[in-house]
């Protein structure tokens, strides 16, 4: 189990929060994910052998939100 913590931009309401948490628990692999709109941040737990946490952002990306890993 990993996980991570991913910068997202882009998200003004809470209808962004949930376009971003569908896709995250969407991913394979993806056990859970919190989005938290005031601080920018996606919160992932997931597994490592099956997804990578720079899949995870593109994945928010491919959602119509810029991520990044945050380091």
């Amino acid at each position: 189990m990993a996980s991570v913590r991913l910068k997202v931009s882009g998200m003004t309401c809470e209808h962004c929060v949930a376009k971003v948490e569908k896709a995250l628990t969407g991913t394979s692999g993806v056990w859970s994910a919190f989005v938290d709109l005031d601080a920018g941040t996606a919160e992932v737990d997931f597994d490592d052998g099956k997804v990578q946490a720079d899949r995870l952002a593109e994945t928010v990306s491919a959602a119509g939100y810029a991520a990044t890993v945050d380091a």
